[in-house]
């Protein structure tokens, strides 16, 4: 029985007791199960008794002894206590908890998925870097995260859209044009360009393109580099991104909104709202009646469009294509965006609390050693994705990038990411996969097989290790529902970590395969099949990091 049933089967005896008129409460939607932290106090622990002692008008130890009654009469229960205040402490019979191994290696990759999430449509937008530059570090933790984030979403019912937004329109691109010109001429970097090796091997991929280009009048060729070199940037971007195992439903380009004339429908649109008004030869928003420090210009006075007006013109993009909520990962250095943005939702007519929601994540430092890693040569003053890759492979990178809470800045040293031992938490739970793998293969030598789900006797799972393991197997549902509402995928690092070091200890505690003349018995069976649901659950979870699990290493 996993925590999720053992909750439905307390919602269950709370309803019997109110139709019976013991109880003049509503039937909760949730009750809450938790692991007390001593395993003496049973397999499971609820509060439901407290939380409803004030609607029932009773003492929160008379409601649980009620709801103790009633749960102690149900099949898979072994003893129901009441502790303290009022807490229910649930102790499962022998069966019912091991047939959590059974169910996890009959639902397999289904295994922890949940229908939480079910119904919402989702457009996550993360990394959209600009195509000016190879993707950095900064953005690379984006990419790690906003992945597993995507999976995580995915795995809990939501309808997932990964979408990257191009800002491939303005003056950064003509900076970046410039900058490719410049190279390709061999003159200094414009003022306010781009610099690095990589400005250079754009610039000569697109004179291979076009070998007369130089020979036409600067204004054309800066076109060309414009055109080609933002063409062959984006490229280099999504290459960079799948080599990380990061790929994306859309590739959105902000020209494109200029070129359908979707921003000045949203310019008119909010005109036609009344939030719009003209001052000093410009067009503004005016956001401070929505909570901004000040209101926003949407076309300057010169007639030149700014971000915002084409940003107001991919939210509503966003929402005409029926997305319910709009999810935006941004680094630190863009806090300050997310008043303005949410009084831009406020003044479409949609409201900032339902419709979207902005992620801030904080900075990357790569150290080896302990000190910080020297800048790329190819980028000339950031550290690349690509160098991260090829410092600490993808496997590491992911994980170590989508480990921390994102509201924390991480200090990743190389040295730890590379090393093949236990303080490395990547190799640390890959290595438990693959130490159930030989296991699992041990047995197919020996002759020995899972057979069907009607071979094996959950009881027989009865060690202490062995309810430890059979416990977090359990909880596995409920770590990627909440990590996924929370937006927190680091929780399902921290768990898959917890998990290694409980199937290290039973493997430690419970010899699984017989040795020499020793016959194969039903608990072989058992620890196999626990085995087996181990590897499951840890599979699942790192394919939630788009992390793999190797069965050898």
């Amino acid at each position: 029985m996993t925590p999720e049933q053992l909750s439905d089967v307390v919602r269950s005896a709370v309803a019997a007791a109110v139709e019976r008129g013991d109880l003049a409460v509503a039937v909760p939607e949730d009750v809450v199960i938790e692991r007390p932290k001593n395993p003496e106090h049973g397999d499971y622990a609820t509060n439901v008794a407290l939380r409803l002692a004030k609607g029932a008008g009773r003492p929160p130890r008379e409601v649980a002894e009620l709801l103790a009654t009633e749960l102690r009469a149900v099949d898979g229960v072994a003893a129901v206590d009441v502790a303290g205040p009022g807490f229910l402490n649930i102790t499962l019979a022998k069966d019912a908890l091991g047939q959590i191994a059974v169910r996890v290696v009959t639902a397999g990759e289904a295994y922890g998925r949940t229908d939480v999430l079910a119904g919402q449509r989702l457009n996550l937008e993360f990394v959209s870097a600009n195509p000016t530059g190879p993707v950095h570090i900064g953005g690379t933790r984006w990419a790690a995260v906003g992945d597993a984030l995507g999976r995580l979403l995915s795995a809990s019912g939501a309808e997932v859209t990964r979408e990257y937004y191009l800002n491939d329109a303005g003056a950064q691109i003509d900076r970046f044009a410039r900058s490719l010109q410049a190279a390709a001429l061999d003159r200094p970097v414009p003022e306010d360009g781009y610099a690095g090796q990589y400005i250079g091997e754009i610039a000569a991929q697109v004179l291979t393109a076009e070998p007369e280009l130089l020979a036409r009048p600067e204004e054309e060729q800066v076109t060309v580099f414009r055109e080609r070199g933002v063409e062959l940037m984006v490229a280099e971007i999504r290459s960079s991104l799948a080599a990380l195992g990061v790929e994306y439903d859309v590739f959105f380009s902000e020209l494109s909104l200029y070129a359908s004339g979707a921003v000045e429908k949203a310019v008119a649109r909010l005109r036609e709202q009344g939030h719009v008004y003209e001052a000093d030869g410009a067009v503004w928003l005016r956001t401070t009646t929505f909570g901004d420090d000040k209101d926003r210009v949407l076309v300057k006075a010169d007639g030149e469009t700014t971000y915002f007006a084409s940003d107001c013109a991919y939210y509503l993009d966003k929402r005409g294509r029926g997305f319910d909520k709009v999810v935006i990962m941004l680094g630190a250095d863009h806090s300050g965006y997310v008043g303005r943005y949410k009084a831009l939702v406020a003044a479409t007519g949609d409201d900032p609390d339902t419709n979207l929601e902005i992620l801030i994540g904080q900075l990357v430092n790569l150290l080896r050693d302990g000190e910080p890693v020297r800048m790329s040569k190819r980028a000339g003053t950031v550290v690349l994705l690509e160098d991260l890759v090829e410092a600490v492979g993808v496997d590491a990178a992911r994980y170590a990038l989508a480990r921390a809470s994102v509201d924390q800045q991480i200090d990743l040293d190389i040295e730890l990411w590379t090393r093949r031992t236990n303080d490395n938490p990547v190799f640390y739970v890959q290595y438990a996969h693959a130490r159930i793998s030989s296991v699992l293969r041990g047995a197919g030598d020996l002759g020995l097989s899972l057979g069907e789900a009607g071979d094996v006797d959950p009881a027989v799972l009865e060690h202490p290790r062995e309810g430890d393991l059979l416990r977090a197997l359990g909880e596995f549902p409920r770590v990627i529902a909440s990590a996924a509402e929370l937006r927190a995928p680091h929780r399902v690092a921290r768990y898959l970590e917890e998990l290694a070091g409980t199937y290290h200890r039973f493997y430690d505690s419970c010899r699984v395969l017989p040795r020499g003349d020793e016959e194969a018995t039903p608990v072989t069976t058992g620890r196999l099949w626990l085995c087996a649901a181990t590897a499951t659950v840890l599979r699942n979870g790192l394919a939630v990091l788009g992390v793999s699990a190797p069965e050898r290493m």
